[in-house]
């Protein structure tokens, strides 16, 4: 009766109108919740970087798209949901006696007990054979890049126990998408593609210490280290950096392959500097004693990244026009 419990609540940072919780049958909800399916702004997050990579890669090599190009944009998607889902599981099989103690994550499938850790590693594993079918169909060196990700990834969860900027470390996993998908498109990484990897990093500083304040009292308690525990009072300091240097890099990034066409060069610029905008509009309403508004402003750089995508996008067809 007390599994049944826990499978019929909500986890406190999934909307109360997600898909899984309404629509999905009762078995397969602990998988999919193990996954975040019903949290997917970690999925967009994963791969919004993957779509920066791509349109890097489109816009240095200055060349019409190709069949190529469009199945990469979408193998991203299908590659960032199940690469996603198996880091989730991964960091939860390692985390689930912390998450017991926290109150925004006892409730998830391990440290509830919904499922066994032996369930949750073949489930993991499926989804990361599923994953590398997906790389599979890309070139030789994409594949090789895409494999390497494995070793920041298995880090991961074991970051928050030894240094105080785990943060760092999911940024080293979550934007390794731009090195795939950039050397998916042009078989090579530029120095470009390196200076947008460091500007996807220094974004994830940004938005994951913001998130990370929903758990500081939680994770003083219990040992754990985070930005957020490191920064605290300075926080805002902090956080203005990482968006200062996150936008430089991207404007860096992009002006190594500057095209012969002003509205496009402009195009790029002004999708940088909105970009900026959105992160200092989050850093306006930034109040690390809210944790509501903490998930709030996490949940909000799905928006900043797409501003990247879409202005970008603009800037690649204008400059065929």
């Amino acid at each position: 009766m007390k599994k049944n419990v826990h499978l019929s609540r909500l986890i406190p940072d999934a909307s109360h109108s997600n898909w899984v919780d309404r629509f999905c049958p009762f078995w397969s909800k602990p998988y999919l919740k193990l996954s975040r399916f019903d949290r997917p702004i970690g999925t967009w997050l994963l791969l919004l970087p993957c779509w920066w990579g791509s349109c890097l890669a489109i816009w240095s090599r200055n060349a019409d798209l190709t069949l190529s190009d469009y199945w990469i944009i979408l193998a991203c998607i299908i590659g960032s949901i199940f690469m996603r889902g198996a880091g989730c599981t991964w960091n939860d099989i390692h985390d689930q006696e912390f998450d017991l103690k926290v109150a925004r994550t006892k409730l998830r499938p391990l440290p509830s007990g919904q499922v066994t850790k032996k369930q949750a590693l073949i489930w993991m594993l499926a989804q990361m054979i599923l994953s590398f079918f997906i790389l599979l169909t890309f070139n030789s060196f994409a594949i090789i890049v895409g494999i390497l990700s494995l070793i920041p990834v298995a880090i991961y969860p074991f970051a928050k126990r030894f240094t105080w900027w785990p943060q760092f470390f999911l940024g080293i996993c979550f934007n390794w998408g731009i090195l795939v998908s950039f050397a998916a498109h042009n078989n090579n990484l530029e120095k470009s593609a390196l200076i947008l990897y460091a500007a996807g990093i220094f974004w994830t500083l940004f938005y994951d210490t913001i998130y990370a304040f929903q758990d500081v009292d939680d994770d003083e308690l219990i040992g754990l280290k985070s930005t957020a525990l490191l920064f605290k009072n300075n926080a805002k300091y902090w956080l203005a950096g990482f968006a200062s240097i996150s936008f430089i890099l991207i404007e860096i990034s992009f002006s190594q392959s500057l095209r012969v066409h002003i509205m496009s060069n402009t195009i790029i610029v002004v999708g940088a500097f909105i970009f900026y905008l959105h992160l200092l509009w989050q850093l306006w309403k930034f109040n690390s004693n809210d944790s509501n508004e903490c998930l709030r402003l996490f949940k909000s750089n799905k928006t900043a990244g797409n501003i990247i995508v879409i202005f970008t996008t603009l800037a690649i067809t204008a400059s065929y026009v």
